[in-house]
């Protein structure tokens, strides 16, 4: 069963050590290359992207692939929609892999919105001292408010334009809620922003902003593409590529 993960989460890390470890299944898992240096998966990598849709679609026919895995960031709204089209006339199985958005707690004050152009929007009724942690993709969307403060957190350094006023951390996590907490009152936050990616692994951030009573604008997920087959988990997408596999035999 020779099976493409579209990876770069700790999801597709887990399934790729354990697919690779049973007999019968070959792995393949690709990364975009956007982080300078990825925690790489067991088996086989390649970095890079395809080459929009008609590009998977020649590559997968080229490489023999009887699967697809989609276990992508919850935002890497890109490569799932050109997935899904690539292995539509195909025959190829396509499932997505997508962790539980996040849902507020008692004293979140969170203001939700559809894309980062809404979550600039939003900013000059909330905060003058903004904690930004978008990753370094999407950040020049928040340039032209130069009447605000960043923190930018991020793995790598951003490429794009920047508001005037800011400081870069170069980070990666996961944090706990002392450190979140500490951060925030170090530099005088006084409003976040964030993705709803989902998971613990950096749910800390929240829980700090909750505590120190500020609001957090929420950028939604974009949806996945119509009658997508999806799995909250990495048990259950093995359950499934374990069935695809059997269906092969």
């Amino acid at each position: 069963m020779r099976t493409l993960i579209l990876g770069g989460t700790a999801e597709a890390r887990q399934l790729a050590h354990i697919a690779s470890g049973e007999r019968g299944f070959e792995i393949v898992s690709s990364l975009a290359g956007r982080v300078r240096d990825p925690r790489l998966p067991e088996g086989s990598v390649r970095i890079g992207g395809f080459g929009g849709v008609a590009g998977l679609r020649e590559w997968l026919g080229d490489n023999g692939i009887d699967a697809v895995i989609d276990a992508t960031h919850p935002f890497a709204g890109t490569i799932s929609a050109n997935a899904a089209a690539a292995v539509r006339d195909s025959g190829i199985p396509l499932v997505h892999v997508r962790r539980p958005g996040w849902t507020e707690a008692p004293g979140d004050r969170w203001i939700r919105v559809p894309d980062l152009a809404a979550a600039a929007n939003a900013l000059p009724e909330l905060g003058e001292r903004v904690f930004l942690t978008i990753g370094r993709q999407g950040v020049g969307a928040f340039a032209g408010l130069t009447d605000r403060w960043f923190l930018i957190r991020a793995i790598d350094p951003p490429e794009t334009e920047l508001p005037p006023n800011h400081e870069v951390l170069l980070a990666r996590g996961p944090f706990t809620v002392d450190e979140e907490s500490r951060l925030l009152a170090r530099h005088r936050i006084d409003v976040l922003v964030t993705k709803d990616s989902g998971g613990d692994r950096t749910y800390a951030k929240l829980a700090a902003a909750r505590a120190a009573e500020l609001p957090v604008v929420m950028v939604d997920r974009p949806p996945l593409p119509a009658g997508a087959e999806i799995v909250e988990t990495v048990a259950e997408a093995w359950e499934w590529l374990r069935a695809k596999a059997s269906g092969l035999r």
